[in-house]
């Protein structure tokens, strides 16, 4: 049998409040996300203390490790709740929605902002893709990248209101700079000095955190090698 603890909140203006459930393991391959599941299976849910509980409220599609939508804090660390086995913890598991975003409900958020940013940082491609195959390998590993938020949650230097918007929209980025003639790169190669470049303050926090496993590294130095020293692919 495990506990699971979960920061509960009615709603963005409601004060934030724990809740313990227990959950007993059906299989070695459980994760949290099948136990959110089956809680809210259960005909009447109550927590630990035998108290009427409200169904919890989360987000999920692909349950694949895919899609990003499960993103929450688990153990002090944003992951994806498919990919979270029970196995790896002990036996109480504290679980918190993305902190960096605004709380909608529970474990839900409204990362919102992300998606503004790659609208306003217009990351797409205008005529067609530039398929020089040196280029592919950096402009593929780009296009893995889920929009969870993972990275901004550990990341000093984000801030939903600031100039900075992260790997989220970092890497991207780095997919467009690969693949677009070069007579193009000018206002991209501005934009992401301005919005990247100088505000990431190079703590690579968002490292080993990629639910994808991307190689933030890799993505870096070649983003900074075509918008900051001018090293065109």
């Amino acid at each position: 049998m495990i506990e699971i603890l979960i920061l509960r909140r009615e709603n963005r203006n409601a004060k934030p409040y724990w809740q313990r459930f227990t959950y007993e393991p059906q299989t070695s391959d459980d994760t949290l996300a099948s136990v959110l599941t089956a809680l809210n299976a259960r005909e009447d849910l109550q927590d630990a203390d035998g108290n009427p509980a409200a169904p919890i409220r989360w987000e999920c599609s692909c349950l694949q490790k895919k899609c990003g939508a499960c993103a929450m804090v688990i153990d002090g660390r944003p992951r994806l709740a498919c990919g979270a086995r029970l196995s790896e913890f002990k036996k109480t598991i504290r679980v918190e929605p993305l902190r960096k975003f605004p709380v909608v409900a529970d474990l839900m958020v409204d990362r919102s902002v992300m998606f503004q940013n790659l609208k306003e940082l217009q990351l797409w491609f205008e005529s067609e893709a530039n398929g020089k195959d040196k280029a592919m390998p950096i402009a593929y590993q780009s296009s893995r990248c889920l929009q969870c938020g993972c990275c901004l949650e550990v990341c000093p230097n984000f801030r939903p209101d600031g100039k900075f918007t992260g790997m989220a929209s970092a890497v991207p980025m780095t997919r467009v700079l690969a693949q677009i003639p070069d007579t193009q790169k000018k206002e991209m190669t501005k934009a992401y000095r301005l919005h990247v470049y100088e505000g990431c303050g190079k703590s690579l926090s968002c490292r080993n955190i990629c639910p994808a496993g991307l190689d933030i590294d890799e993505i870096l130095l070649n983003s900074n090698a075509i918008a900051v020293w001018k090293r065109f692919l």
